[in-house]
C-alpha cells in the first residue's frame, strides 16, 4: 500500500516567488530559488556585522561565532566548528536522541509537551554531552536562555540573562583557546531553536491525530528533508551588499539590506515539480533551509539526526492531540510554542 501524506499549505506571511523586491525600511527581499542560492553564494552578499563586548558576554559570544564573522575571520572560526563535529557519529546522535526520547516518554503518565520536554532539551543534551560540556542538562538550560537573546534588539532584560548564561556555557565547556568554546556554544545556540522548529513541525504534520501510523516505505530522513522544505524552521537569513550587484534582473547597490526568504525558494515552481506537494524523497533543485555556499550549515546532517532520533520515537509512540497549536513571535523563526501528545 502506498502511504500517503497530507500537503503542507504555505506558513502565514510566506511571499510569492518573484523578482527581487525593494520596500523602504525593509530593505530587499529575494524569493526565487535561483536568487537565493545565487546571493547565498556570492561574496557581494555577506552577514551583517555585530558589535562585541566584553569577555563572556551575549555580545562577545555573538562576535565570536563563525556565524556571524567578516569574511576575515571567518574560515579559521568555521574549522572550529567542522573539526568539532568531525569528532561526532550523527548515528550516535541519533541514537542518543531516540534513547533520551523514550526516557521522557516512559516517565509521562498519558501526555507530553513535545516542545517543552523534547524538541529543545533532547537534542541540545546529546550534543552537549558529546561536545564534551561538563553538565549536559544544565548546558542545554543555559543555552535555550541565550537562545532567545541571540539575534540583536531584543529585551535588554533578556540580554542580562543571556550574559550570565554565557558565563555559565564557559564554565562547563572544555577548555581552550576563547573562540573554540566560544563556537562550541555558538553550535549548541544554533542547535537549539533550528532544531526545535524541525521537530515541532515534523510533530505537527506526521503525527496522526487518531493512532500511531503504520510504518511506512520512507525513511526519516525523506520525511524530514519535505518538512524542512515546506515548513522551514528557519524562514530566512540576512545580508547586506558589500558591492553593488546585479541579481534577478535587479541592480542591488552596495549597502542594500537583504533578506534571503527560504521558505519562498523552496516553494519555487521553477526548482520544484507540484511545489507545495509532500513528497518524500522527491528529486528537485535542492532545498535551502541549511543555506549553501561556505556558510551553509556544517552540521546538517547532525542537525537531521538528532531530530531523526526524536521523530522515530514519537512516530512510533505518539499522536497528536486537539491542543491549539502556536508559534513564536519571531521576524525569521518559525517554532512552535506547544504542541501536546499523548503517549501509549
Amino acid at each position: 500500500m502506498t502511504d500517503t501524506w497530507p500537503g503542507i499549505a504555505p506558513a502565514p506571511g510566506t511571499p510569492q516567488c518573484a523578482p527581487p523586491s525593494f520596500e523602504p525600511g525593509r530593505g530587499w527581499w529575494i524569493t526565487r530559488h535561483a536568487d537565493v542560492r545565487a546571493a547565498l553564494t556570492n561574496p557581494a552578499f555577506q552577514v551583517p556585522a555585530v558589535d562585541g563586548g566584553p569577555p563572556g558576554t551575549l555580545a562577545w559570544l555573538r562576535a565570536s561565532v563563525s556565524r556571524f564573522s567578516p569574511p576575515q575571520r571567518h574560515a579559521e572560526r568555521r574549522a572550529m566548528v567542522v573539526t568539532a563535529l568531525a569528532a561526532l557519529d550523527p548515528d550516535d546522535l541519533r541514537r542518543e536522541a531516540a534513547r533520551l526520547t523514550v526516557d521522557v516518554l516512559d516517565r509521562a503518565e498519558d501526555r507530553v509537551d513535545v516542545m517543552r520536554e523534547l524538541a529543545r532539551p533532547v537534542p541540545l543534551r546529546a550534543l552537549a554531552d558529546r561536545l564534551g560540556l561538563a553538565d549536559p542538562a544544565a548546558a542545554a538550560s543555559a543555552v535555550a536562555v541565550v537562545a532567545a537573546a541571540y539575534h540583536p534588539g531584543v529585551d535588554p532584560a533578556l540580554t542580562a540573562r543571556a550574559d550570565r548564561a554565557v558565563a555559565a556555557l564557559l564554565a562547563l565547556a572544555p577548555e581552550g583557546p576563547p573562540e573554540v568554546p566560544a563556537n562550541l556554544i555558538g553550535l549548541l545556540v544554533q542547535t537549539c531553536d533550528a532544531t526545535a522548529g524541525l521537530i515541532g513541525a515534523a510533530a505537527q504534520h506526521l503525527l496522526p491525530p487518531t493512532a500511531p501510523r503504520a510504518p511506512v516505505a520512507v525513511g526519516t530522513a525523506a520525511l524530514l528533508a519535505e518538512v524542512l522544505r515546506l515548513d522551514p524552521p528557519v524562514r530566512a537569513t540576512r545580508r547586506v551588499t558589500v558591492d553593488a550587484v546585479r541579481l534577478g534582473g535587479r541592480n542591488l547597490p552596495a549597502g542594500s539590506p537583504v533578506l534571503l526568504r527560504f521558505d519562498a525558494a523552496n516553494r519555487d515552481p521553477r526548482a520544484f515539480a507540484e511545489p507545495g506537494t509532500f513528497r518524500p524523497g522527491r528529486s528537485g533543485a535542492g532545498l535551502l533551509t541549511f543555506g549553501a555556499g561556505e556558510r551553509g550549515c556544517p552540521g546538517d546532517r547532525h542537525a537531521l539526526a538528532l531530530a531523526t532520533g526524536v521523530l522515530d520515537v514519537l512516530l512510533d509512540r505518539c499522536r497528536r492531540t486537539s491542543t491549539p497549536l502556536r508559534h513564536e513571535p519571531h521576524p525569521t523563526l518559525r517554532v512552535p510554542t506547544n504542541l501536546e501528545v499523548s503517549v501509549r
